[in-house]
């Protein structure tokens, strides 16, 4: 997944459930800047900070199998002479919801960043939890996995994550498209609904674009709408559409006031309303056909 300003071209991101000012972190950034400092990462963590920053390069197939690997990699480090192990961990569970790796292969990110936690347990700014504990309730909440933590921030990220889903169940936006047309959420009821925001410069968004577009164009006659929201200028849309040859609605919201409202602080992420208008799926990063034809079944979509 990618941050939520352009600055996020540069590297993956690691989600924040905390705050929009709190932003995201990257792995990747985190990996290069490591290395370039002396008593940077240790004798172990180097080749698995170098793998995590290619990771995204490799084919779907290996992908999976290398984020399993590295995870039980991770998880076999010596906390006590390796300090970074939980920011190796909270770097890969990261990039594993990029596609579809699989639920082992999730479940055993989930379970390595847990155990990281356990072994070098990490403060958040002002109070709240720290980045590592939201990853992680956020990967037990929408990936369906299970994580076994006894710690108040893990208990704080977790009734964080609750909160922010509850008040997206009630959010309603309008907006206009590309061709001036206004949309307003609550008036779609009848429709299937997936509203996703992306931008033109997040690599996850970029890819997958056409296999939304392709479910658009199938199941559009059936009553499928998809709203997708750029926070950025037309200037930067527009041609990036164009050239792409989407035709689903494109919305732009410049001033972010319906990121906010959905709590967006990274991309791509994609939310699903059925046909009563209830909030019924959503996707915390970047989903494959198959994923995204899971999220429509869910809202009632054959």
């Amino acid at each position: 997944m990618a941050n939520t300003t352009e600055s996020g071209q540069r590297g993956t991101c690691w989600r924040m459930a905390i705050s929009a000012a709190a932003g995201v972190l990257f792995a990747a950034i985190g990996v290069r800047a490591q290395e370039q400092k002396p008593g940077g990462w240790t004798d172990q963590e180097k080749p698995i900070a170098a793998a995590l920053s290619t990771l995204r390069k490799l084919p779907e197939d290996a992908r999976a199998k290398k984020t399993k690997e590295l995870a039980l990699e991770i998880r076999a480090l010596n906390a006590a002479s390796n300090p970074r192990k939980e920011r190796l961990a909270l770097g890969l569970a990261g990039l594993s919801t990029e596609g579809d790796p699989g639920h082992e292969v999730l479940q055993e990110v989930a379970t390595t960043l847990a155990r990281a936690l356990k072994e070098q347990p990490q403060t958040g700014p002002s109070g709240m939890p720290a980045m590592g504990y939201v990853e992680l309730a956020t990967l037990v909440k929408y990936e369906h996995v299970t994580a076994s933590l006894d710690d108040p921030q893990y208990a704080v990220a977790v009734a964080r994550v609750e909160q922010d889903d509850s008040k997206r169940k009630d959010a309603n936006f309008t907006l206009k498209d590309l061709t001036g047309k206004s949309w307003t959420l609550k008036d779609l009821k009848g429709q299937v609904v997936l509203v996703n925001f992306w931008a033109t410069w997040c690599p996850p968004c970029r890819s997958e674009m056409p296999d939304l577009n392709a479910l658009y164009e199938k199941y559009k006659s059936k009553g499928f709408v998809v709203l997708a929201i750029s926070d950025e200028e037309e200037s930067k849309v527009r041609p990036f559409i164009e050239q792409g040859g989407y035709h689903y609605p494109i919305l732009l919201d410049p001033g972010r006031v319906v990121n906010k409202e959905f709590i967006v602080e990274g991309i791509p992420k994609s939310f699903v309303y059925d046909r009563d208008g209830k909030l019924v799926a959503q996707a915390i990063d970047m989903r494959t056909k198959r994923q995204f034809l899971e999220l429509l079944k869910v809202a009632g979509m054959e």
